[in-house]
């Protein structure tokens, strides 16, 4: 797993992720995100899942405590270019219910 790649286009930061979404990408998951969180000019975080085929649990609750962070500061969230695969796994968490997803 490569490390999330960090783009800031206007008020839109988006996580690019490469590869599986699992607990070994905990710590540059939060370094990355911490980056977005902290650049005032970022609204809305996307999680980009293009080059992501599979994730896991630990994945899931990462991604929770994103949305509360990006909450508490005003900033939207939103999951984008989810495959089948992982779209499968989000909605059996009902993070459809929970979060945007493109």
């Amino acid at each position: 797993m490569m490390k999330p790649v960090v783009k800031v286009e206007g008020q839109v930061g988006t996580l690019v992720l490469v590869g599986q979404f699992d607990f070994n990408l905990h710590k540059d998951f939060r370094l990355s995100s911490q980056e977005l969180l902290e650049n005032p000019a970022v609204q809305e975080i996307q999680v980009d899942f293009d080059q992501v085929p599979f994730l896991d649990s630990s994945a899931l609750g990462m991604l929770l405590l994103l949305k509360e962070r990006a909450t508490s500061q005003k900033k939207s969230m939103s999951l984008i270019n989810c495959r089948d695969t992982v779209l499968q796994v989000l909605e059996i968490a009902c993070f459809n219910k929970m979060f945007t997803i493109k």
